[in-house]
C-alpha cells in the first residue's frame, strides 16, 4: 500500500486574528495532529547557533559527555540507552543520543540542570538559556490559541495554574543515521506519544522524521 503524503498546515504566531488562527489550529489537531509554527518569536540566527552549539557537545570524546549522565531527568544520554516503544523485542535501543534540559523558572529547578564545562563549550550554556526561553514564551502563545481552538477563554490555562511554573523540557538529540548490527531493526526514535501538553519540534532539515495518523 502507497504512503500518504500530506501537507501539514501552517501556524502564524503573529496573527492579528486569533479567532481564525485558532480554527486554523483545531482544524490542524483534529486532521492530522500536527502543523508547521512560523512566526513564533525565535531568531534563525539563534536556531543556527543552537545546533552549533548541539553538533559540539556530541562531537566531544564519549568519556567527556558520560561525566553529565542524566539524572533528575537532565543530562546525557549516550547511543541505545532509551526505547520509546517498550513493545519492541529484537532491537537494542533507539539509536541517538540526547542531552535533557528542565525548566528554569526558579532557582531549585534550575540547579537540576547539568552543563558542559565553560572551558570545554563556552556558549553552550547562554545559547541553550535563550532558546529555552524563547521556546517557552512561544509555547505560552500558543496554549492560549490552543485554548481559543477548544472555546476556552483565551488565558484559561493561565487562570487554572497550568502555566505557573511549566515543566518546560527541552531536549537535544543527534540520530547517527547508522544501524546497531546489520541482523537488527533500528529506528532512531521508534514509535511513541510525547507526554505533556504540547510539543515544538526544531529540525535542521535533514529528512526522517514520520508521524502517524492512525
Amino acid at each position: 500500500m502507497a504512503e500518504k503524503i500530506i501537507t501539514l498546515p501552517i501556524i502564524d504566531l503573529s496573527t492579528s486574528d486569533p479567532t481564525a488562527t485558532a480554527k486554523s489550529i483545531h482544524q490542524a489537531c483534529v486532521e492530522c495532529g500536527f502543523f508547521y509554527l512560523v512566526n513564533h518569536g525565535i531568531e534563525d540566527e539563534l536556531f543556527t547557533k543552537v545546533f552549533e552549539e548541539s553538533k559540539k557537545f556530541f562531537s566531544l570524546p564519549l568519556h567527556e559527555k558520560l561525566k553529565l549522565t542524566r539524572k533528575e531527568h537532565r543530562g546525557y544520554t549516550p547511543l541505545y540507552a532509551e526505547k520509546l516503544d517498550p513493545s519492541l523485542t529484537g532491537t537494542v535501543g533507539d539509536s541517538k543520543e540526547g542531552f535533557y534540559i528542565g525548566p528554569m523558572h526558579d532557582l531549585e529547578e534550575s540547579s537540576l540542570n547539568q552543563w558542559p564545562s565553560q572551558e570545554v563549550l563556552p556558549s553552550w550554556r547562554p545559547t541553550m538559556i535563550s532558546y529555552h526561553e524563547k521556546a517557552v514564551s512561544a509555547g505560552r502563545r500558543l496554549i492560549s490559541l490552543i485554548a481559543l481552538a477548544l472555546n476556552l477563554d483565551e488565558s484559561f490555562f493561565e487562570k487554572i495554574g497550568a502555566l505557573r511554573s511549566p515543566s518546560a523540557f527541552m531536549r537535544l538529540l543527534r540520530y547517527p543515521g547508522e544501524p546497531a548490527a546489520l541482523h537488527e531493526e533500528a529506528y532512531g526514535a521508534s514509535a511513541h506519544s510525547d507526554y505533556g501538553m504540547i510539543t515544538l519540534l526544531a529540525t535542521d532539515g535533514v529528512r526522517g522524521l514520520q508521524a502517524c495518523l492512525e
